[in-house]
């Protein structure tokens, strides 16, 4: 099975002795992240996050199916990552690694689990028929922090979206297409965002979004996943040293300053894409004008 190239004893060692420093080898203060490009597609639901040399495309996708029997009243909401090689050389097409299958458990906790998608309004026919939504996350550049790539990407792509307009008689459901009605928005609770923060001397240094080379070098790792309001939905210790309490208090405590930044920038970036989407300003123009 392909491995990741591992840094030489050289980089290891000057890469921990600029940490010492607290210098990092891209000149970013310890808890700044790299530049973050997020761009949306033609289609609702589709999402770009470029977080330095990291790249990673989220698309959403919905389709209607039966609920699960002990769920009757509950749409069903799924997250899936596809790594391939063409991402690094360490991915197999096909087969699941260790850091795709933690990956998954992690956005499955941090998005699905804590609710950030109203499942209940997915429901169409209870216990007959419902949407389910599918939320698929395609890794095409891998340097570093793929989690909290991957995280904002899907966030972006589920406030982006809009799913089909329906219409219930009796027990069918009729599903409208974009030029019959407008597709509506999906009803979001709340929006968590994660913060992966990399450990160093014995947890006593963290780092906020570590580069390849960082993460191969650190002692462990710490993700907090929180919303813009404080509220922590998730803490997970990615094995390494052990790790003080007050360590992950003040792993919170950066994460969730984190989170208002990140969540700022995904709302500046879909009220920049709504503008550009939005012609109703224009037609209404010239539809007065043409009145005259």
């Amino acid at each position: 099975m392909p491995r990741e190239a591992e840094p030489s004893n050289n980089e290891r060692a000057f890469i921990l002795e600029a940490l010492q420093q607290d210098i990092r080898l891209d000149g970013r203060a310890l808890d700044a992240f790299r530049h973050i490009q997020l761009s949306f597609g033609d289609e609702y639901g589709v999402a770009d996050v470029r977080l330095g040399k990291t790249r990673v495309l989220a698309r959403i996708s919905a389709s209607v199916t039966a609920p699960f029997p002990d769920r009757k009243f509950d749409g069903i909401f799924t997250i899936t990552t596809e790594l391939s090689p063409m991402a690094s050389p360490a991915f197999e097409a096909g087969r699941q690694t260790e850091t795709e299958t933690l990956l998954s458990r992690l956005l499955e906790v941090a998005l699905r689990r804590s609710s950030a998608l109203s499942t209940e309004s997915l429901c169409l026919l209870a216990g007959s028929k419902v949407w389910s939504l599918t939320a698929t996350c395609h890794i095409l550049s891998h340097d570093g922090n793929l989690l909290d790539s991957c995280c904002v990407a899907v966030l972006a792509a589920l406030q982006h979206y809009r799913i089909p307009d329906t219409t219930v008689r009796g027990e069918e459901v009729v599903v409208h297409s974009a030029e019959e009605r407008n597709p509506v928005s999906l009803a979001m609770l709340h929006h968590p965002l994660c913060v992966t923060m990399a450990l160093f001397e014995g947890g006593e240094k963290i780092i906020v979004d570590a580069t390849l080379r960082e993460q191969q070098c650190c002692e462990g790792e710490v993700v907090v996943t929180a919303n813009k309001h404080g509220e922590v939905c998730q803490i997970a210790k990615l094995g390494g040293v052990p790790s003080d309490a007050l360590v992950l208090l003040k792993c919170v405590d950066v994460a969730v300053s984190k989170v208002k930044e990140l969540d700022a920038l995904v709302a500046k970036a879909l009220e920049k894409d709504a503008a550009k989407r939005d012609i109703g300003g224009l037609m209404a123009e010239l539809s007065a004008e043409n009145a005259r």
